[in-house]
Parts: structure tokens; C-alpha cells; sequence
């Protein structure tokens, strides 16, 4: 194995609760284990089964590493009250400033937010101290656990590469993932506490532009529409009961920066009740309150204007809105309407 790319060495790495650690020789039974979990190998790319004798020799060509290594993959062991608790690898191109990650967790680990402590301290120690110019990830389209954490993380969705993987015999999609180091920076720089001013603002041609740039995480589009549907449903709005919706439309600045949008269907002699057809919060914005700001807003109006109740409709789903509307209020009615669950908000 080459040289690291650092005079001092890399690893290990600390956390609050982990050590990122070169794996050793007792580590060999538990890699195995975790690597045959098909829980844990469902979305990885590896052969299987991964006999003792194959974990044996892996660990031991990785027990030397002190850190990445241009033109080459390290594989890099992640420690938890212990023992090891799964690993990141790491993959520099020849001039070690393009590289590539990837993670994996035991089973009976995950659902702690280790996974996310361990790449986020992966991903700073490569740009903060390493200066890799651009970190990238591919995943499996249906593992959106693994899309979320990179996505909390500053990455971006960069597209999918039809039946570009290989894996186990069969040509699967491969979603792309990527974030630059100023990216990186700017995404710990983004606001996170709850702001003081949220403004509901009519959408001029001016700003339209800016407002059609919002986006949400890449996971989230099956429960939110894009912005460019938004417009589009806005502009040529559906005929429901015989007759079209109304949409009435707004932007979101939170402190002056614009950080969402908002569409109600208007409530109509054909469609009596008003409809949150649309709330959409930036990626950037999320995790600040401001989705329930909104709707705190939108009631106050709608109820000042004497309406009983504020209708919405989602899609199920882990990592769904589902649970952000229950703890406003809205209540399930029943009704499923396109497969969407469909719920009310009392006004008075």
C-alpha cells in the first residue's frame, strides 16, 4: 500500500461517541456478521457470502492504514462503546482531490445517528484537513435512508446512472451524490435556529425566478412537488368536482431570505373548504419551524375569514410529512383521495 496523502497521520478520528480507527484482527468475526446481515448487505455491492476466512484477510490488508491514500480505497473502522459498530471507506483519485466515500452500519447500530456522526466527520476531515477539492457518493435509488443521510450532510443530487452498477450478477441504477468543499462550508454556515420573522409574500416577476430555485432534498420529492410542478399546477390548475381550483400563491422569506413557498386552493362555491395544495421549505431552511409558521399563518387568515377548517392531503411513507401535520392538529377524515391520506385542521 502506497503512502497517505498526510505527513500526519489521519486516523483515528473522534467524535463525541465514536472512534474512526484502522480496523484490527479481532474486528474480523463482527465485519463478517454484519457484512452477511441481508439487512445490512441489501443495498451494498460486495460478494456474498463473506466467510470468516475472507473478513480475516480484508482486516488484516487494512489493520495498517493511517488515513486515505491516493489512487486507492481504504477501508476505515467505525468504533462505538467499544467494538465496532461498521465502517467508512474512502477512495482518492491519483491526485487526492477528488474522492469517494461509502458506509456501512450493523443493523442493531443504525437508528441512532451514528452512521450520520461517523461520514460527518469523514466528510469534514477530508475537506477541512485533507483540502479535497470534491467528495462524492453513488447509492442504490431505493435506499433512501442512506439519501437522507447525505443530504443532511450539504449533498446534492447530481442525477441517476441507468443500470450503471453491477452488483451480484444484475445492472442496477445508480443515484449520484456530490458536495464541494465550499459547499460544505456554506451549508455549516446556513441559518438553523428558528427565525424571529416569517412573511408570506406575493411573487413578483422579479423574484419568480429565485422563488422557482427553492428546492427540497432529493428524497423528499415523492411527498413534495418541485417547483417547476408547482408553477405548472398554478398556471393550469385542475378541474375537481366539475370545476377548476383556485390557487392562491405566496413565497416565504424567513428573516428577509427567501426560504419557502405556500399554495392554497381557495375556497370556491364548488370546493367550500380551503386547501394547502403546496408547502414547500428549502433544503436549506429545513429543521428552523418555518413549515409551521406557515400553517400557523395560513390558519390565523383562514379563520379570520370565517373558515371552519384547513383541508390537506399527503402521501405515506418513512421520511414523509405525516407526522408534521398530526402535530399541528390535523386530523385524518378517512377520505383517500389519489392515495393520499386526507386530513383537516379545525379553525374555530
Amino acid at each position: 500500500m502506497s503512502s497517505p496523502t498526510t505527513e500526519a497521520p489521519f486516523l483515528p478520528i473522534h467524535t463525541v461517541r465514536l472512534t474512526l480507527r484502522a480496523l484490527t484482527a479481532a474486528d474480523a468475526p463482527t465485519f463478517a456478521a454484519y457484512r452477511n446481515d441481508p439487512q445490512v448487505a441489501r443495498y451494498q455491492d460486495w460478494t456474498l457470502p463473506v466467510t470468516a476466512a475472507d473478513a480475516e484477510a480484508f482486516v488484516a490488508s487494512q489493520a495498517g492504514v493511517t488515513g486515505p491514500v491516493a489512487g486507492d480505497w481504504v477501508q476505515i473502522g467505525v468504533e462505538y462503546e467499544g467494538e465496532l459498530a461498521g465502517d467508512v471507506a474512502v477512495g482518492l483519485d491519483g491526485s487526492a482531490a477528488l474522492a469517494m466515500i461509502g458506509y456501512t452500519l450493523r443493523a442493531d447500530r443504525q437508528h441512532r445517528g451514528i452512521g450520520r456522526e461517523a461520514v460527518t466527520a469523514l466528510v469534514d476531515a477530508l475537506f477541512d484537513r485533507l483540502g479535497v477539492h470534491r467528495i462524492a457518493a453513488t447509492l442504490d435509488p431505493a435506499n433512501t435512508a442512506s439519501a437522507r443521510l447525505l443530504e443532511d450532510l450539504g449533498f446534492r443530487y447530481e442525477g441517476c446512472a441507468k443500470a450503471a452498477a453491477a452488483v451480484r450478477g444484475a445492472w442496477l441504477d445508480d443515484d449520484r451524490y456530490a458536495m464541494l468543499r465550499p459547499d460544505r462550508q456554506a451549508w455549516r454556515e446556513r441559518p438553523r435556529g428558528r427565525p424571529d420573522e416569517v412573511r408570506l409574500l406575493e411573487i413578483t416577476p422579479d423574484d419568480a425566478p429565485a422563488v422557482a430555485r427553492l428546492a427540497t432534498h432529493r428524497s423528499q420529492q415523492r411527498f413534495v412537488a418541485t417547483m417547476a410542478q408547482s408553477f405548472r399546477d398554478a398556471l393550469f390548475p385542475e378541474t375537481v368536482g366539475g370545476a377548476p381550483v383556485v390557487p392562491w400563491l405566496r413565497a416565504v422569506a424567513a428573516e428577509g431570505e427567501l426560504a419557502g413557498f405556500v399554495m392554497v386552493a381557495e375556497a370556491t362555491p364548488a370546493h367550500p373548504d380551503p386547501f394547502l395544495w403546496r408547502l414547500l421549505v428549502d433544503r436549506r431552511h429545513q429543521g428552523r419551524g418555518i413549515g409551521t409558521a406557515v400553517v400557523n399563518e395560513l390558519a390565523d387568515r383562514l379563520r379570520g375569514d370565517g373558515h371552519r377548517v384547513l383541508k390537506v392531503s399527503w402521501v405515506g411513507g418513512d421520511g414523509g410529512p405525516e407526522p408534521f401535520y398530526l402535530r399541528l392538529g390535523f386530523v385524518p377524515t378517512g377520505e383517500v383521495a389519489d392515495g393520499e391520506t386526507v386530513a383537516e385542521l379545525p379553525l374555530r
